[in-house]
């Protein structure tokens, strides 16, 4: 029979899955990195799907030297193709302050009461005692105190090279960009991913983060560092499950 703190143990361990054997394989060297590969190829990706303007029949150029789609006569250097790179500038500085103070307070009184008491109260005045005509008395008070704060203060600047994964029919371009860096001990991952127009694409192949549609930036890492500032998967699980 399991006692109730094995299956507990159990059940974390089937949670941490790969991520806890792939940690403990890694005891007593570096996080290994991952090897490039297709994101197209994994199994989290999906086709970006937007609304798309109707298609328009593109006019004749036989006679032209101007083909329909360029930006100029000469080529241009910018990315436009699937599988082209281009360069994603993560530039943000967020500062929030927020207060918030509510302050409730509620009385109420409530008496019910019959006239006479359908003559209970002449009845007992004979027998030498008194009767209330206010049957049943009430009163209700409340006071509700709430405070909150909140103070975020955020820097990211960051540029990553992004892989050009689809070409919308509106001519939107839809990137996947991955880059890991490794210093001693610690693995830093950073992976973005959105959609961006074409005439957002600067002159030097860059693009800014806030030009993104869709935008998903992860910034994280893993390694010694992290493990010392993560909360044990015990206490992960006691934080979710504890109604205290």
């Amino acid at each position: 029979m399991f006692r109730p703190s094995a299956i507990l143990i159990t059940a974390s361990l089937l949670l941490q899955g790969c991520t806890t054997l792939q940690r403990l394989s890694e005891v007593g060297s570096p996080p290994r990195m991952t090897q490039p590969s297709d994101p197209t190829k994994e199994a989290g990706w999906r086709p970006v799907s937007l609304p798309m303007p109707r298609q328009e029949q593109a006019p004749s150029t036989s006679n032209s030297l101007w083909r329909p789609g360029s930006h100029a006569f000469f080529s241009d250097p910018r990315a436009a193709q699937v599988g082209d790179i281009i360069t994603v500038i993560v530039n943000t500085t967020d500062n929030a302050v927020l207060n918030n103070g509510t302050t409730a307070t509620r009385t109420g009184a409530q008496a019910v009461g019959v006239s006479a008491l359908y003559g209970l109260v002449k009845a007992s005045s004979a027998n030498g005692s008194s009767a209330s005509a206010n049957a049943v008395n009430a009163n209700t008070a409340g006071s509700n105190v709430g405070v909150a704060n909140i103070t975020r203060n955020e820097a990211i600047q960051l540029r990553v090279a992004a892989v050009i994964t689809q070409v919308l029919p509106n001519g939107n371009l839809a990137l996947v960009g991955r880059q890991e860096m490794r210093v001693n001990s610690e693995l830093r991952e950073l992976a973005l991913s959105g959609v961006i127009r074409p005439q957002d694409i600067m002159s030097d192949n860059t693009v800014l983060h806030d030009r993104m549609a869709e935008a998903r930036i992860s910034y994280g890492g893993r390694g010694q560092l992290t493990d010392v500032q993560t909360a044990r998967w015990g206490q992960q699980i006691i934080d979710i499950v504890s109604p205290f």
